[in-house]
């Protein structure tokens, strides 16, 4: 093997050191501290390309980034070809068309046949044995409801006063468009994510509705904002509801993304960057826009005495909750054990050791899943396992790094030690029933929300962050209970118009 630079010197005798000139020493010392410099750079540079080099790897499977940035170049995981034809298999179930009732068809019209396919008989109507039945659906062309309201003003022909007819609150006070109209817009802003001139050209191709911008915001507005009194609520009073009941709940999957907020309304004016919260039952799903991924705005969400269990990432927002009810979902450890195993060297070996326990686990729980086996043999079958990703944690974090190295192990080794941390809170799901070793819930239900983000570019005020939390939670709530959207928000506005109790989004 090769000598390094100061070996070779150190080799060199002190009697050969005094036959060198000394205008050669001072060469020889600006050579070596050169050295040692490019040496320095070399590895700060060799630190810099793996870092680079993990960056352009980032890709959903090994990261938080989503399928939609992933380059043309990555491969998903595709399952083994099973040598099937593509398609519905034999003995499969086929799925057809759904008819409508015959009650709600407004005309039957019957066929027969004029003669017998075999003997050419007339045959009869009165003995048909049955019917192939084929629905052909059309939407009539839509016209809207136009209802005029004169108030006259009459001479009286006596004493010339002029009488002029009472202008009705009831009326006026609805403005120039009623509750289906403004669900309309509501629907097609929330669940259909469309702008507002894409909504004006619905309105008037679809309905013959012709409205301005401005109009769309108002009726925007009254499908989301606080009325005068819990009468007059819309859908606000039911999204207030639906949060206590959040907090109530023994389970909840929260999660947070990016949602920036500007300062059209004067009430950003620090342009802090705003946080699209969510918080996920099975018949319940809350959305909040705060200004803050602090402690302080997940004690909004969750209420400061929420005592459940929560599924989340590893945010240390969620730090505030005892740490034994909390559920680490897996779903972004693998992510984060294939980042790490995409490393050279020790990181690489650490990356796999976890992957491997990973797969292990999750083997066990869809044999639990799928009822074959019971609680208590799940909860005895992880403890081997428990014990060994232990182990590997404990021994990745012993490893000696300096406290502010960025290296691509000194990434590996913070990442092991945060995980020990918060290592009882890897295992809930296998011990509490109802408790999901995953936050795939959130991440779905948060989707939607990434989606208008990408469209909109966020809100440019507070009163437009409200609207995209209320009925982003109206929306995903209905959907989860199947219920009707549309028919909520017209009752909702009906309601809140004439004074009534709007309705709940509570099952």
């Amino acid at each position: 093997m090769e000598k390094t630079v100061p070996e070779l010197i150190a080799a060199i005798s002190p009697e050969e050191w005094a036959q060198v000139p000394v205008s050669v020493l001072k060469l020889i010392e600006e050579l070596v501290r050169r050295m040692d410099k490019i040496e320095q750079e070399v590895a700060a540079l060799r630190t810099e390309n793996e870092l680079l080099k993990e960056q352009l790897a980032r890709t959903s499977a090994n990261s938080s980034q989503p399928p939609s940035k992933n380059s043309l170049t990555f491969k998903p995981n595709r399952k083994e070809p099973t040598g099937k034809k593509r398609g519905g298999q034999i003995g499969h179930i086929g799925h057809e068309r759904k008819l409508y009732p015959v009650e709600v068809c407004q005309e039957v019209i019957d066929h027969y046949p004029a003669q017998c396919s075999k003997c050419g008989s007339e045959v009869s109507e009165s003995i048909s044995s049955q019917a192939y039945r084929h629905q052909v659906v059309e939407i009539p062309p839509v016209q809207p409801i136009i209802t005029e309201h004169r108030f006259h003003q009459i001479t009286c022909s006596c004493c010339g006063t002029e009488n002029q007819a009472s202008i009705m609150p009831e009326i006026i006070g609805k403005g120039g468009y009623g509750a289906r109209v403004a669900a309309y817009v509501g629907l097609f802003s929330s669940q259909y994510r469309q702008s507002y001139r894409q909504i004006q050209k619905i309105m008037e191709a679809v309905f013959g509705i012709e409205m301005s911008l401005g109009t769309i915001n108002n009726l925007r507005t009254e499908v989301s904002e606080l009325g005068g009194s819990p009468a007059q609520q819309a859908v606000s009073g039911a999204v207030t509801d639906a949060q206590g009941y959040i907090q109530q709940q023994p389970i909840v999957g929260v999660d947070e993304t990016g949602f920036k907020q500007r300062n059209g309304d004067g009430q950003n004016a620090t342009k802090t960057s705003g946080w699209l919260w969510v918080a996920v039952t099975p018949l319940i799903i809350c959305f909040q826009v705060i200004l803050s991924r602090a402690s302080t705005a997940a004690q909004t969400v969750l209420g400061s005495t929420f005592a459940g269990f929560i599924t989340s990432d590893r945010c240390p927002a969620y730090n505030w909750v005892d740490i034994a009810n909390r559920q680490i979902c897996w779903a972004h450890l693998k992510r984060d054990f294939i980042q790490i195993s995409e490393r050279t060297g020790v990181s690489a070996e650490i990356g796999e050791s976890l992957l491997v326990q990973e797969k292990l686990l999750f083997n066990l729980w869809y044999q639990f899943r799928n009822e074959q086996l019971t609680r208590s043999e799940l909860v005895q079958a992880v403890e081997p396992i428990q014990a060994k990703f232990l182990s590997i944690l404990t021994e990745a974090a012993e490893l000696q790094i300096d406290g502010h190295e960025k290296t691509p192990l000194a990434k590996t080794v913070r990442t092991c030690r945060n995980l020990l941390k918060l290592e009882i809170a890897l295992w809930l799901f296998v011990r509490e029933e109802g408790v999901e070793p995953t936050n795939n819930a959130a991440e779905r239900a948060i989707r939607p929300a990434v989606i208008w983000r990408r469209t909109s570019f966020g809100s440019d005020s507070a009163a437009g962050s409200e609207f995209v939390s209320r009925l982003l939670t109206v929306v995903s709530s209905l959907n989860l209970q199947e219920r009707n959207i549309l028919d909520f928000l017209v009752e909702s506005i009906s309601a809140a118009r004439s004074g009534e109790i709007p309705p709940s989004l509570l099952p």
